[in-house]
């Protein structure tokens, strides 16, 4: 009698490039990761974010196939994380890599061709390619050891970028880089979400982060402590406002919408949502005040990300 062929593995049929569903990782009794759920739709740049040892390496192995998840499920471009098929339309870049010193930039991009399985007919293309999207079009023939830091970086993004990958995992891409590698690397980010492909991206750089990601993540201790787009997580501020001819009554108004402080000329009320101002100025107006700017007031994303590491760390304390 023959055995029942095994179940193919689920697939995931909403498009996504990435959707984890209480994905879970442990080393022993130690927690790398508690049940992650995340959905990174295509053509999308997502940040994923939290300080040293919070577990995001772990997600990004997981996602990868290089690490075996203890529970929860992950799928990769609709297939299961680790598919080897999959992986070859996978761009990525580590935090930390080296390539042979003495191969030059070009035999570097070759090597990487042959093992992303890419025709030898297109290896002449893929190179002067990535090449020249990351400003080394000069440099094909130089030798690796003679590369500044931030020149391998540029090597490493791509080899990432190599077969036109329909997901790139970025691992601190912009750490080497001067400001004007920076901003190059955003472009490049730019491009790759026009054409529909999906960037997960890991970085400390929050400011970097704040710029070019439509939404994102902070994890602490391997659970996630806020995720959705940059308006949502970091909300309304408030809004700051110079204006002259103050009353009682329009000091009124002002603490009716928040918060009220003064500085430097201004008047400061938090929390006022952005959709409530135009309502504010004309309460003001109608008190008989003269409104000669309006500013909204935001959290960064660093103010926002240590304010939820700091309400995590105190919770475990209590």
């Amino acid at each position: 009698m023959q055995a029942a062929a095994a179940a193919p593995p689920p697939v995931s049929e909403d498009g996504a490039a990435v959707r984890t569903l209480e994905l879970t990782k442990h080393y022993g009794a130690s927690v790398a990761l508690a049940g992650l759920t995340m959905v990174v739709p295509r053509g999308e740049v997502f940040g994923f974010l939290g300080p040293n040892g919070s577990g995001k390496t772990t997600a990004v192995k997981l996602l990868l196939g290089l690490s075996r998840s203890t529970g929860g499920e992950a799928w990769v471009l609709g297939r299961p994380a680790g598919d080897r098929e999959t992986r070859s339309r996978v761009g990525y870049l580590p935090e930390l890599f080296r390539y042979q010193g003495w191969l030059s930039a070009a035999e570097v991009l070759g090597l990487h061709c042959r093992l992303a399985g890419i025709g030898r007919a297109e290896w002449a293309a893929q190179i002067s390619g990535a090449l020249s999207t990351v400003g080394l079009t000069g440099h094909a023939d130089a030798r690796v050891e003679t590369f500044s830091k931030g020149m391998q970086q540029r090597l490493g993004l791509g080899v990432a970028l190599l077969g036109h990958p329909e997901l790139v995992i970025l691992d601190e891409p912009t750490s080497a880089l001067d400001p004007v590698g920076r901003a190059d690397t955003r472009a490049i980010i730019r491009h790759l979400r026009d054409r529909g492909c999906a960037v997960f991206l890991n970085s400390h750089l929050l400011g970097e982060v704040e710029q070019i990601c439509d939404r994102a993540a902070v994890v602490s201790d391997g659970r996630v402590l806020a995720i959705g787009g940059l308006d949502e997580l970091l909300g309304s501020g408030g809004v700051r406002l110079r204006l002259t001819g103050l009353t009682e009554a329009g000091r009124a108004a002002l603490s009716r919408r928040g918060s009220l402080a003064e500085h430097d000329g201004w008047f400061v009320v938090n929390g006022v949502e952005a959709a409530a101002v135009p309502e504010l100025v004309a309460d003001l107006v109608a008190t008989g005040a003269r409104v000669y700017a309006v500013e909204p007031v935001r959290q960064t994303l660093e103010e926002r990300f240590l304010a939820l590491i700091e309400a995590e760390q105190a919770r475990w304390q209590r």
